[in-house]
């Protein structure tokens, strides 16, 4: 018999990005309530998914996001400015990533052209 492959359901378990947690759940995990979360909505810090029934869905990354919101909301930081600052983040994060990459040398660099 061949071994199972894996099913598209846990393929999403596996994906970041799928929006699989409700507003409740949400909160729940990142020990805030549904308040806070459509307020970092409106600061377009995250955009949730919306199920068929139009009910706002979360995805892991999102929680991330929110749950470093939520500390520096914890930490006396306006809602509106934490949003920015963790936008903030996560942009000189990616900036820093993709400056990583580009400084990687290429299968075709290293002196082979000068043999």
């Amino acid at each position: 018999m061949p071994p199972k492959t894996p099913s598209r359901t846990s393929d999403r378990f596996d994906d970041d990005d799928y929006p699989a947690y409700t507003m409740g759940r949400a909160a729940e995990m990142i020990g805030a309530t549904p308040g806070f979360l459509r307020a970092i909505g409106e600061a377009r810090l995250i955009a949730p998914l919306r199920s068929e029934g139009g009910h706002r869905r979360y995805s892991r990354y999102q929680l991330r996001i929110a749950a470093r919101a939520r500390e520096l909301v914890d930490g006396g930081t306006p809602v509106e400015a934490a949003c920015r600052i963790v936008i903030l983040e996560d942009q000189l994060e990616e900036a820093l990533r993709l400056n990583e990459e580009l400084r990687k040398p290429t299968a075709d660099a290293g002196g082979t052209a000068d043999r």
